[in-house]
């Protein structure tokens, strides 16, 4: 058998095989050539093991997610799928063959392995379930839940409405479809941009795979086979955004200790065997600490245990006392119901996700999405969709379109959507599986931007519909578009949700001289977060002052403190970037708990005016990337243009910081005309290895909102490598 290794002048590998399993080696070879320490990173944050390199700020991530049985799941979900799916587990085992083939000599290109004093491992035939596990453990955001508990309890239960936004640690992204209807080639286009943290490497890959089945452009995820999310077969494309369904739960279990073991008290009345073993987490530079993992039958404790909520955890570190929490114990909960009552035992917190439950995760999807032709085929691939949750637009070249919501989200009460709910009271298990809803695709044009939509049944906290609906009127402003016209949608920079804020500031009056002056600045502003702005720098600086004087408010105190939990998680519970990004609601509410919000808004106009930003909005809205090990000095931070709510999506934290850690995390344009005329970028390269020449040469045009050529044509890449071998 032969396999062929081209690349392109961006390095992008281009893999040519005969036949799937022999392709499926060659992209996890591959793979780890480019990305082996980003590989190995993934694979030992699935096991939760990171914390053994990267040290004791990655502990509290392993102890989530030992405890939340990761690794246990992926072993299951692949023993399933060889069972129900014998062939995709084969080619599974083919890419890990590959990653295991390629990990030796990625590893030597790969400096990081020599200062953390790593040695590459071995993969696992369920490692890359593993890893699509891990990296979407958080993307349904159940920390949320914690947060509006304590929302609810404090204020009320009209906060759900006022907080329920895409919060401070939500993935999302734009996606719109325009059908041939409304092209020059008269066929589809296919755009968006997937809003992640930005990693380096990063999260996405650009590959081209090719075998006598299908031939195959997209964004692969790093350590998982096939092209899952953003790719092109040449008669058929599709893409997708989080759909923001709401399809983990949270339990608040009763436990206690016995001679047997620990014991849960279920809805029955009665105290059931809970699963108990301990485990040890190794740490870099210390003491290596022993937890306590329980499942109960709802599922794994992620937090808390029979000792109450620093349970879970012995022998530890402070670094890892806020591993084992729940929220507080006492007060009732927002069903009425409180959290301590009950037939004794101490409180802890149990995840409920659909993995788990099924055994199931949606992998069997993953070559007929290689291998489709057509929309239907789509449709169909995606039936066995698991998670994350997504809306799905596809087009093919027949004229065909799909606008749907894939994945797995169950039927329970609405309580479980909402807030932790007590696992020994009936009416919380789950029963089957919501119906994934269709939207039709209307005037030529499908949005997606994570916004209420066909999804809105299916979840609670939605983006608000700025980018949809200025994409939307960016498409209707032409009835006629090309593939090159789609970066300056990617690119647009208005600020719809500046609106109320700036309503606040034209009703002020008694202002002092300069905080008149600069009043009358912002209202004559644009509304656009453009890089080079000095009235958006100032516009974001009022925003950041009013955003923490509103959370100073003594009616929001009780929220300043985040309940106990794991440190991982309190992203999602802090009180200034909820603020931050629920602001326009804050502002527009008919009343907000007494707060007086002109006061506060003149007060926060008054203390800019006295300190004006001297730069641009780029000055201090930089990239700030993730990566495993610190950043090393000189590393850019190049400036930005864009802000949450706008279609470039470069995501500050109003009230906290101006630099931004989401973003796109790739742009695409899809085109079923001509597939040779679809572009794309990613926001560094397609090599891993710091200092490569693909490690970072597409960042400018990444910057510039510019994209690649996508190159199809064989005879216009390089071939570096052709082997001939058998694989058993």
């Amino acid at each position: 058998m032969t396999t062929e290794t081209y690349r392109d002048s961006w390095g992008i590998p281009h893999l040519r095989a005969a036949g799937t399993r022999e392709l499926a080696h060659a992209q996890g070879r591959v793979t780890a050539l480019d990305r082996a320490w980003q590989l190995e990173v993934e694979r030992h944050r699935a096991q939760g093991t990171s914390a053994s390199f990267l040290g004791g700020g990655a502990l509290s991530w392993d102890v989530l997610v030992r405890r939340a049985r990761l690794e246990d799941t992926a072993r299951r979900c692949f023993a399933a799928l060889e069972s129900r799916d014998p062939e995709t587990a084969d080619w599974v085992r083919a890419y890990v063959d590959g990653v295991n083939a390629g990990l030796p000599e990625g590893a030597r290109r790969a400096p990081e392995f020599t200062r953390t004093g790593l040695t590459p491992g071995r993969w696992q035939p369920w490692t890359p379930l593993g890893v699509w596990l891990a990296t979407h453990l958080l993307f349904a955001g159940f920390p949320a839940k914690l947060w509006r508990e304590q929302a609810i309890r404090h204020l009320g239960p009209d906060a759900v409405g006022l907080f329920a936004t895409d919060g401070p640690g939500t993935a999302g992204s734009n996606g719109w479809l325009v059908t041939g209807a409304r092209t020059a080639s008269g066929h589809a286009l296919i755009a968006g941009d997937p809003h992640r943290f930005i990693e380096d490497p990063g999260v996405y890959q650009q590959i081209h795979l090719s075998c006598p089945e299908f031939d195959v452009i997209g964004l692969a995820v790093p350590g998982v086979p096939g092209i899952a999310h953003f790719g092109h077969t040449g008669t058929v494309a599709w893409a997708i955004t989080n759909a923001m369904a709401d399809y983990q739960d949270l339990y608040r279990e009763r436990l206690r200790r016995t001679g047997a073991g620990v014991q849960s008290l279920g809805p029955d009345g009665h105290w059931h065997r809970a699963a108990r073993h301990t485990e040890t987490v190794e740490i870099a530079g210390e003491a290596p600490i022993e937890i306590e993992v329980i499942e109960t039958d709802r599922g794994p404790v992620i937090a808390g245990g029979p000792e109450g909520p620093q349970a879970g955890v012995t022998d530890h570190a402070p670094k890892a006392a806020a591993d084992g929490g729940n929220a507080p114990q006492g007060p009732p909960a927002p069903d009425g119901e409180s959290v301590t009552d009950g037939a004794g035992g101490n409180t802890a917190l149990a995840l409920r996700y659909p993995p788990r439950v099924t055994e199931d995760l949606g992998f069997s999807a993953l070559l007929p999405l290689l291998r489709a032709r057509t929309v239907q085929d789509v449709d169909r691939a995606l039936d066995a969709w698991t998670e994350p949750v997504n809306v799905v637009q596809a087009a093919d070249t027949q004229g065909g379109t799909l606008h749907r919501v894939a994945g797995r989200v169950p039927v329970r009460a609405r309580a479980n959507r909402l807030h932790p709910v007590p696992a020994w009271r009936p009416g919380h298990d789950w029963h089957g599986w919501h119906r994934p809803p269709y939207a039709p695709v209307r005037d030529g044009i499908a949005v997606m931007a994570n916004q209420r939509g066909p999804a809105a049944p299916l979840g609670v906290e939605f983006a608000p519909p700025h980018r949809a609906d200025r994409i939307r009127a960016l498409l209707d402003a032409r009835r006629t578009w090309t593939a090159d016209g789609m970066p300056a949608i990617h690119t647009d920079t208005h600020l719809a949700s500046a609106a109320p804020l700036l309503d606040h500031l034209a009703a002020l009056d008694g202002l002092s001289p300069a905080a008149a002056r600069l009043r009358r600045r912002l209202l004559a502003w644009n509304r656009r977060m453009d890089a080079d702005s000095t009235d958006a720098a100032c516009y974001a600086a009022v925003r950041s002052a009013v955003v923490r004087r509103l959370a100073a408010h003594p009616v929001f105190a009780p929220l300043a403190e985040p309940p106990a939990c794991p440190e991982v998680l309190l992203p999602w519970l802090a009180l200034v970037p909820r603020i931050g990004y629920a602001l326009e609601h804050l502002l527009r509410a008919e009343e907000l708990y007494g707060v007086d919000r002109p006061a506060t808004v003149r007060a926060a106009l008054e203390e800019v005016a006295a300190e004006q930003p001297a730069g641009t909005w780029s000055a201090t809205h930089r990239l700030a990337p993730w990566r495993a090990l610190p950043q090393a000095p000189g590393d850019p931070e190049p400036g930005l243009a864009g802000d949450h709510d706008c279609v470039l999506c470069t995501s500050a934290v109003p009230g906290l910081t101006d630099r931004a850690a989401r973003g796109p995390a790739a742009r695409y344009v899809w085109d079923l005309g001509d597939r040779a005329a679809s572009r794309w970028v990613v926001p560094f390269g397609a090599d891993g290895v710091p200092g490569a020449p693909h490690h970072h040469d597409q960042l400018p045009l990444w910057l510039a909102g510019e994209l690649a050529p996508v190159v199809t044509d064989w005879t216009l890449l390089t071939l570096l490598e052709r082997i001939e071998e058998t694989h058993d």
